[in-house]
């Protein structure tokens, strides 16, 4: 962790520029942790595959190592870089991408163990939002994305939030302004047959694999 305070970037959260997305990849190759928005709460963003920087996450949130991290991924094509994508799973990825439904999946042997807390399985999400979404892409590999709090505290909504929580330990906050908050993503287990939420959500899943895997948004109940 760092001695110093956290940086903070204002970025325009519907256009955020290349300069304040290479600002926060930078920090990322680096060995840092970002903080940034997602289309619900702030997020805490280190590579994926970086065991030592996912380490990092564990600490600073006092996160059980039991409870294993999602990842954020900018396409399919790099979701199927870390994880096995079933048929059924790239049909709701076409369907329910980008947006509120991660999905579990089989982990490829380059995920760290950390990340999985060893189940081997891996929860995948495309965020719409275009800072999240946009800061993977240049980085060009998935992103852990857990909300920005201490373990067991509300998840921020703002960049002050974050910093209220952290003043020290993340090296850069994008402060795209307020996020909506609301439910979290619905987490949705394709490893099992039938599949099984994980985490209800902004999805609803009613019946996968059965009664014509029916799978809605929350507002169509």
């Amino acid at each position: 962790m760092t001695d110093e305070s956290s940086r903070v970037v204002a970025v325009d959260p519907v256009a955020p520029t290349r300069a304040a997305l290479r600002a926060a990849v930078d920090a990322l190759r680096a060995g840092g942790v970002v903080a940034l928005p997602t289309e619900t709460f702030y997020g805490l963003a280190v590579p994926a595959l970086d065991a030592s920087a996912v380490r990092r996450i564990f600490e600073l949130k006092g996160r059980p190592d039991s409870k294993p991290l999602l990842a954020l991924i900018d396409s399919v094509a790099m979701a199927e870089t870390v994880a096995r994508v079933t048929p059924a799973a790239r049909d709701l990825m076409q369907r329910y991408w980008p947006g509120a439904l991660t999905l579990v999946l089989p982990a490829r042997p380059n995920v760290p163990a950390a990340v999985t807390a060893g189940t081997g399985t891996l929860g995948l999400r495309l965020s719409p939002h275009p800072i999240a979404r946009g800061l993977v892409a240049l980085l060009g590999e998935p992103v852990t994305a857990p909300s920005a709090n201490p373990n067991g505290l509300a998840p921020p909504t703002t960049a002050a939030g974050v910093l209220g929580y952290f003043r020290h330990g993340i090296d850069l906050v994008l402060d795209g302004g307020s996020t909506p908050g609301g439910e979290p993503s619905t987490v949705l287990d394709l490893t099992v047959e039938p599949p099984r939420v994980l985490r209800p959500g902004a999805v609803v899943v009613r019946d996968v694999l059965q009664s014509g895997h029916e799978i809605g948004p929350r507002t169509s109940r």
